[in-house]
């Protein structure tokens, strides 16, 4: 598989599409970009992580770069970083919720938001020209420091967030269960839910070495551990992150998995009763956020799939909290991208507040189901087959800035074109698996 370059970040299989000379030259075009300011770098605990960091690292200072080096944080830590240091970027080195064998750079600019379409093609345009890179000579190589207490500030900010009361917390003796996937978030969430005063703090997979002890990404078939731990302590809650933290799933008292999708529509609920105001999520996420933004009387704001364009739909409209159905929570009063340590810390406080349980506050809201397919092309071209779907639903409600999405009464479809594969994805959701699976079938029948 060739090097991935999208919206979300440089990333590839490490030894093969990723390797050392094109992590040197994408890090030095990207310091040239941002004009050899100050840079924070972080990583997640892959196995890779210190070789690229130190592959990164002297790439920007051979551009004159100033870097701040946090170690191993959450991404989300890292965009803190940019804020604190006032700096011209940021580098998170993570391939997120892609297996142990894959590492990427994620790239921030100096509002510590990642880099839109623009943004990302100057870099390359940089380190694909003839010229490349602004090297600098031996007398204006860039410096390191580095910033060791960066998490710990960055869980302080949450705590002084003026809705967030650990107090409140610790008054319900919460005992929460952790599963951090060996990942960025093994110290930092555990510290943080015993700075928000809970209890007891049961953990599993938190040490972070990057042997993921199952596939990272927070989906329900890879995580029947932290279920059971749940269950086997009598937890009231349990968290699960992704490698670099910024993904949040929430396990109930009973030992459900509550899916992703309702891990943004709980933050939101939390946020709009404390700060009314609009709210904006991707194309693919589930329709509950839109329940949700209903039931305070605010819009619900669509964006093309990625945490860029949401952040971008976000402070088009106004909005007071964003995210995406992966359980990625974007609260705009800490930082514009998405931070798994503010999502515990505002469900949690909404569960004291409540004085409710997960499981019973999950049962409140509306079921959907979100179903997940693909269809392959061959040799056919995305592009007009999408126009062609276009066409044949143009009484239906089209949107078109993301692929082509058909929302109906009872649900609705979203085609996207791969930018990888000759394939186009599908999403569908309705109020059961069965109409979701209706819904897509024939849309599908018609793509083959």
């Amino acid at each position: 598989m060739a090097l991935m370059i999208s919206v979300s970040g440089i990333r590839g299989i490490f030894g093969t599409d990723l390797n050392p000379e094109n992590l040197a030259r994408f890090t030095a075009a990207y310091g040239t970009w941002a004009g050899g300011g100050t840079i924070v770098v972080g990583r997640d605990s892959r196995v890779t992580g210190e070789l690229c960091e130190r592959v990164v690292t002297a790439a920007l200072q051979s551009v004159g770069c100033r870097v701040i080096s946090a170690g191993i944080v959450p991404t989300p830590t890292v965009a803190m970083g940019v804020l604190r240091h006032n700096a011209a970027g940021g580098i998170v080195i993570s391939a997120s919720h892609n297996p142990a064998q894959w590492n990427a750079l994620k790239l921030l600019n100096s509002r510590s938001e990642f880099l839109d379409a623009e943004q990302g093609a100057r870099v390359m345009e940089i380190a694909n020209s003839a010229g490349g890179p602004a090297y600098v000579g031996f007398d204006a190589i860039g410096q390191v420091e580095h910033d060791d207490d960066l998490a710990d500030w960055h869980i302080q900010q949450i705590l002084n967030l003026p809705y967030i009361r650990p107090e409140v917390i610790a008054g319900k003796n919460f005992r929460v269960a952790v599963d951090a996937v060996n990942g960025a978030g093994s110290l930092v969430v555990p510290k943080l839910l015993s700075k928000l005063g809970v209890t007891a703090v049961d953990t599993i997979h938190c040490t972070p070495d990057g042997l993921f002890p199952h596939n990272p990404e927070p989906l329900p078939e890879h995580l029947a551990d932290i279920c059971q731990l749940v269950q086997e302590r009598g937890s009231d809650l349990g968290v699960v992150v992704d490698p670099d933290a910024d993904r949040l799933a929430l396990v109930d008292e009973h030992g459900r998995l509550i899916g992703e999708e309702y891990t943004l529509p709980a933050a939101v609920d939390f946020h709009l009763e404390k700060k009314p105001g609009d709210i904006a999520v991707n194309l693919s996420s589930s329709r509950i956020s839109e329940d949700i933004a209903r039931k305070y009387g605010v819009t619900c704001h669509r964006s093309a799939v990625g945490e860029i364009n949401v952040v971008k739909k976000m402070q088009e409209t106004g909005a007071v909290i964003s995210g995406e159905g992966n359980g990625g929570v974007i609260n705009p009063d800490l930082h514009p991208g998405r931070d798994a340590l503010v999502g515990i810390a505002m469900v949690l406080q909404m569960l004291a507040e409540r004085d409710t349980t997960l499981g019973a506050y999950r049962e409140s809201l509306p079921s959907y189901f979100i179903l997940k397919s693909k269809v392959e092309l061959g040799s056919v071209n995305a592009d007009e087959v999408l126009r062609k779907v276009t066409e044949i639903y143009k009484n239906e409600k089209i949107t078109t800035i993301d692929g082509v999405k058909i929302d109906f009464d009872n649900g609705w479809v979203h085609l996207r074109k791969s930018n990888t594969e000759p394939i186009i994805r599908v999403y569908s959701e309705a109020r059961s698996a069965q109409e979701a699976r209706d819904l897509a079938e024939p849309i599908m029948n018609q793509l083959r």
